[in-house]
């Protein structure tokens, strides 16, 4: 009887239930080695960025030596096509492009130092034209009143010029670096060959080596492709400006022109800026308030057809740059290094889209899942 009971019981003994699938699809979980990689990977990123914010002085010319000797590469490969030595070629286009800038400084700066002078004669009539805002400046110094605030003098407040020459001094290189800028850059144009042969010659196998001159031709390329394409671009700008300000009877439309075709070099910021002076010199010209926003409107028109059609259309085919990803750097460089960082935000995102395609290709084109 105790055998029977016993052999029933090994018959009728549980079944083990099979694993559940939901605990073999647990999300995999952080390592200890992915926290300490990826801590270690942003205190190198936050050093620097620390580095080039301190040393500034000695970075900012010498990038900006870089990214511009790339983007005139070209230029100076043209002049070798006729037998002209690189080193003769690359202080004449220097040479050529220090006059360029010599003579758009000398159109922006007429005009400027000219009305520095007429500031405290325009106060006056800046007063008269202002009139018109009178009344809701004294029903915003009312509420203020009512909630316990001081109102501050009435009319409306004309802008001081204490901002000038700190703004002034900021914009201005030192000698220093302008001079290292200048070296930097002929030497890197001279050189430029033998550069890139040394930096393939680096790697020892060929893959590599091949990989290295595909990736310096693509930034080569790209650059100089970028800067002949926006010079053409923003020197259209600045003539449809220099037309638009004389007809509507604008001082010096010649360097109002200038100043938009050069401030456009810099996304987003410069063509803010030039339709922030049209308005004010507009403003400041016409009889009227109304008709001195004429110019500042027909810049604003313009500059919408050239930033939503003209420039994708003609740089989008070439260069996909994100719209999120030029606010981004543009952000970035400017807070890093002013108003050059703003100008070299573009052409550094450029060499890291290239630095990308060519180190990190995409070989599925398909999200996961689809």
């Amino acid at each position: 009887m105790p055998g029977l009971r016993r052999k029933v019981r090994d018959t009728v003994r549980p079944v083990a239930s099979p694993p559940d699938e939901d605990e073999d699809r647990q999300p995999p979980s952080i390592g200890h080695t992915e926290i300490v990689s990826f801590s270690l990977v942003a205190l190198l990123i936050i050093s620097i960025v620390a580095v080039l914010y301190v040393a500034r002085a000695f970075f900012l010319p010498t990038v900006t030596a870089l990214v511009v000797g790339t983007m005139l590469s070209p230029a100076a490969k043209f002049f070798e096509r006729y037998g002209i030595p690189r080193s003769v070629s690359a202080v004449l286009i220097v040479a050529a492009t220090c006059t360029g800038l010599a003579f758009m400084v000398a159109l922006i700066s007429a005009p400027v130092m000219d009305w520095t002078t007429r500031l405290p004669e325009l106060q006056s009539s800046l007063k008269e034209k202002f009139h018109v805002f009178d009344r809701p400046i004294a029903l915003w110094h009312q509420v203020q009143g009512l909630f316990g605030g001081t109102p501050s003098e009435t009319g409306f407040p004309l802008p001081k010029i204490e901002w000038v020459q700190p703004t002034l001094e900021f914009l201005s290189p030192t000698f220093t670096e302008l001079l290292l800028f200048l070296a930097v850059l002929v030497l890197f144009i001279a050189s430029w060959p033998d550069l890139r042969r040394a930096l393939v010659l680096t790697f020892e196998d060929h893959d590599s080596r091949l990989r290295t001159l595909r990736i310096l031709n693509a930034i080569e390329s790209n650059l100089g492709n970028y800067l002949l394409t926006v010079t053409v671009i923003n020197m259209g700008l600045g003539i449809a400006t220099g037309l638009i300000c004389a007809l509507t009877g604008m001082p010096n439309p010649a360097g109002l022109g200038a100043l938009a075709a050069t401030l456009n070099f810099i996304p987003i910021i410069g063509p803010i800026v030039t339709f922030v002076v049209l308005a004010a010199v507009g403003i400041i010209t016409a009889s009227t308030l109304g008709g001195g926003l004429v110019a500042a409107a027909g810049f604003a028109l313009v500059a919408f057809i050239e930033g939503h059609f003209i420039t994708p259309t003609i740089i989008g085919r070439r260069l996909a740059l994100n719209a999120l990803a030029v606010i981004v750097a543009l952000a970035f460089w400017t807070w890093l290094w002013g108003p050059m960082g703003a100008f070299l935000s573009s052409p550094i995102l450029i060499v890291g889209l290239v630095l990308r395609e060519h180190l990190m290709p995409v070989k599925d084109s398909q999200m996961p899942g689809d």
